[in-house]
């Protein structure tokens, strides 16, 4: 089993920022693509920021410039630093990690159960 564990979410006005860590552990040979969703009240959920095992990173349209995705491969770790958060960034943030947990398996994807982010106008 593969545990995923988000930290760092809270409430923070229009204009500020804040840092979202997620944390991987339990039967993990290897992680490919790391990266995070979220989900506002009432909508669908959607991608945030992806990263590569290599560093690659991809975001929505709707963060780039003010996001920055990272993580940390002896940790097990990614990170999400976000800037200029604006209202509509409320929702909960999901981190998700593609985990192998042996050699020659198969990879599947884990999700964490998700950090409440709010922003105030």
């Amino acid at each position: 089993q593969v545990q995923l564990v988000e930290s760092g979410g809270g409430l923070v006005q229009s204009g500020g920022s804040l840092r979202l860590s997620c944390a991987a552990s339990g039967s993990i040979f290897y992680i490919y693509d790391m990266g995070w969703y979220r989900q506002a009240l009432g909508k669908q959920r959607e991608l945030v920021a992806t990263i590569t095992r290599g560093g690659t990173t991809n975001y929505a349209d709707s963060v780039k410039g003010r996001f920055t995705i990272s993580r940390d491969n002896v940790k097990k770790m990614v990170y999400l630093q976000m800037n200029s958060l604006k209202p509509e960034d409320t929702a909960v943030y999901h981190c998700y990690s593609d985990v192998a947990s042996g050699y020659g398996l198969g990879s599947y994807d884990y999700w964490g159960q998700g950090t409440q982010v709010t922003v105030s106008s």
